[in-house]
């Protein structure tokens, strides 16, 4: 699997072919549904609004109409005639199919229009001096299925007879009107769908084209080209973050990758020479025949180199662990002022060697794992020896404060190039690469006191001092590290 391949999976999600909808397709057709809803929502709201409209029209109408019966019946007929005149009341009804019945209370129907012949119930008629109201009107289905609406009322027509007025309204222009008025809806919801989901996709295509030229510009990135970087020119303000986190990203990667490419050849470098050796002593002693007191010497050396390549190996896995040692540290007090003392008496005898004097000052209480913690100040102290002056002092004292707590390591030598202070704690770096002889140092000591103050979420700093005098510090918290 390729660089280019897991960053491209990890920024995209990509899924292999035929799998799911495009991001483009995807929100083309969620916004053609939220659109269609909303598109019917209205479209269903007008609907019913219409339909009560047609409803609330057509029972003004039909009230009207009865209150004209009524008021005509009450003036201008008398009961006589009422027979003898049907065809012109039939005429005022704005339906053919619609029913109209007078008739005196108690007796039979003078006028019964009624073509299609529908039975209506009994209701009680409003009375001679009531409106008819929205309450009075009743409704029911003729067997079509199409809504009629009829009311009753009673008139006191000028004899002083009382003439029950029955009308009904078959709302068949309603129902085709609505009818056609649904079928309009839902062809507009389809077409707006349809439409909406084309153009969308067009629109949506168009907005995610930054998106699929950083994709492009990201494929292009391997290995081989992780300088390259994306570009946030043009770039909408949505992934303008995205983008500075991604070059972000490659900032690391490639800054990793660099030092595992110096590591791997670092390495190389530091075990071919010990192999080198091991392999000249081989070779000179297989030429001729030598003696015992020869081999023995040359057992000696080999011996030397291999206990060289066994120190690498042991500091190169301590540092892959290292990262991972979170969880089995042993955290306990530690009196600094014994702690310092042991690890000074330890190098008593190397330091007389070259004539160093070792100093130790300062009091405190740090949480850390002892072991660990000796081991970072035992590296501190031994790189002071090799590399302070012959015949000057080291010292190491312990500073306390509120929030950490200092543990430094002076000594007195050659000043250390600013530009290759931050270098000192690569692995396998080396600030002077000609004291480096005699297979004592293989650059990895200060690499893994770093290592060391990660784990207990410190620091470890190096500067230069007046005089020079060169100075590591040991930052260690003020509290116990979980």
């Amino acid at each position: 699997m390729s660089v280019k391949y897991v960053i491209m999976s990890n920024l995209f999600g990509s899924q292999s072919p035929g799998r799911g909808l495009s991001l483009t397709l995807r929100s083309a057709l969620l916004f053609a549904l939220l659109a269609s809803m909303v598109v019917s929502a209205v479209g269903i709201y007008l609907y019913y609004a219409m339909k009560d409209e047609m409803t609330h029209r057509g029972e003004a109408q039909l009230s009207g109409r009865v209150e004209y019966f009524r008021r005509l019946l009450a003036k201008d007929f008398p009961l006589p005639e009422l027979s003898h005149n049907p065809s012109l009341f039939e005429n005022m009804l704005g339906n053919e199919q619609d029913i109209l019945r007078f008739n005196v209370l108690g007796q039979s129907a003078l006028i019964n229009v009624n073509p299609s012949g529908l039975v209506l119930p009994d209701i009680v008629p409003v009375v001679e001096d009531q409106l008819i109201s929205a309450k009075s009107i009743h409704y029911l289905d003729a067997p079509d299925g199409t809504p009629v609406m009829f009311t009753a009322a009673l008139v006191k027509m000028r004899d002083g007879c009382i003439v029950n007025v029955l009308a009904a309204h078959f709302m068949n222009g309603e129902a085709r009107m609505l009818a056609r008025f649904r079928l309009e809806i839902i062809s507009s919801v389809v077409i707006a769908y349809l439409l909406i989901a084309g153009l969308g996709f067009v629109v949506i295509r168009r907005g995610l084209h930054p998106l699929r030229k950083m994709a492009e510009e990201a494929a292009g990135i391997d290995p081989t080209s992780l300088s390259t970087r994306l570009s946030t020119n043009n770039a909408p303000l949505e992934l303008q973050q995205l983008i500075l986190s991604f070059n972000a990203m490659l900032d690391r990667l490639a800054d990793g990758y660099q030092r595992l490419t110096q590591f791997s050849a670092d390495l190389a470098h530091e075990i071919r020479t010990p192999v080198g050796a091991l392999m000249g002593h081989c070779q000179v002693a297989l030429y001729q025949v030598r003696t015992v007191d020869e081999y023995e010497t040359l057992l000696a050396n080999n011996m030397q180199e291999l206990e060289r390549i066994s120190r690498m190996v042991e500091n190169i896995l301590f540092l892959a662990r290292a990262s991972h040692a979170h969880s089995v540290l042993t955290i306990a007090p530690l009196a600094l002022a014994l702690e310092t003392q042991r690890v000074s008496d330890y190098f008593e005898g190397l330091a007389e060697e070259r004539g160093i004097r070792l100093h130790c000052q300062g009091q405190g209480t740090l949480y850390a794992d002892a072991l660990l913690f000796q081991r970072a100040l035992s590296n501190l102290v031994a790189n002071a020896i090799h590399y302070g002056d012959a015949q000057s002092p080291v010292n190491v004292w312990v500073e306390q404060h509120s929030s950490n707590i200092l543990i430094h390591v002076d000594n007195h030598g050659t000043s250390i190039a600013p530009e290759k202070l931050d270098k000192l704690f690569d692995r396998f770096y080396r600030a002077d690469p000609s004291r480096s002889e005699g297979g004592h140092s293989n650059g990895l000591g200060l690499s893994i006191v770093r290592a060391i103050m990660a784990l207990h979420q410190g620091q470890v700093t190096v500067q230069n001092l007046a005089a020079g005098k060169i100075r590591f510090t040991l930052h260690f918290p003020n509290v116990a590290v979980r």
